[in-house]
Parts: structure tokens; sequence; C-alpha cells
């Protein structure tokens, strides 16, 4: 790619060549890495130490995706094409290739397998909401 090129012409070019997710799946991902890197104050570093791995983004993802989309997250991630948490570790290898983001040597796919349960997740995410909600209330 030539670095003149910005994110969207990067995302276009990757779905030319792997049309299995949205347009909006590569975005949250990237969307989800800048949340986790706040939260995990690696926004404030430098180098090696804002590395995110696998499993810190899975985490970022379930809890952008909490806030955003509540329990209707595991629909919106099939919208997208997304069926389980490996599906992040294709979409992130991708934008990997498309020199959206940068690896270390130890990064693999596999960071991203037996993840968690979409469904689960994100229903019990919403339940432990609604209980603290309700408790707030009286």
């Amino acid at each position: 790619f030539n670095g003149n090129e910005g994110i969207e012409e990067r995302i276009d070019a990757i779905r030319r060549r792997d049309r299995r997710f949205s347009r909006q799946a590569y975005e949250f991902v990237l969307d989800a890495l800048d949340h986790t890197m706040v939260y995990l104050g690696k926004d404030q570093r430098f180098g090696e130490e804002r590395h995110v791995g696998g499993k810190e983004l899975l985490d970022g993802i379930r809890e952008l995706a909490s806030e955003q989309f509540g329990p209707m997250a595991a629909l919106v991630f099939t919208r997208w094409g997304v069926r389980d948490t490996s599906d992040f570790g294709e979409i992130v290898f991708n934008l990997i290739d498309a020199g959206l983001l940068s690896r270390r040597e130890e990064d693999s796919r596999l960071d991203f397998s037996e993840g968690y349960d979409f469904e689960a997740t994100f229903a019990e995410a919403f339940q432990e909401r609604m209980t603290m909600l309700r408790s707030s209330v009286h």
C-alpha cells in the first residue's frame, strides 16, 4: 500500500480480497483497539509498551460492544459476518496485512480462538446492567 491511502481505502482493498466481514466490523475493531488502549493507559505509552494483545483486545471488544449495542451485540456481529471471537482474529490479521495495525512476533490468530460466546456474554452483561439500574432506582 502507498502511505497516502486512507483507512477507508485500505479497508476497501481488504474487502475486495476477503468479503467475509463488513466495513463496520473493521471500523469497530479499530475503535475497540482505541478504546482498549485508553482503558489500559497504553495510549500514553510509546513503542512496544503501546501494544495490545489479542486477549486484551477481545476484552475491549466485549466492553465496547456491551456499551454500544447491549444485548443486541451478538446480532450486530452476525450481520457484520462475525460469528465468533476467532473472526475478530481474522479481521485483525487482515488489518495487519493492510498495514493498518502492527504485530509482535508472538501475536497469533490463536489469541482470538476460544474467547467467549457472544449470545451468553452480551445477555449476561445486559442482565448485570439492568440489575444495577434497578437497585439504584430503589
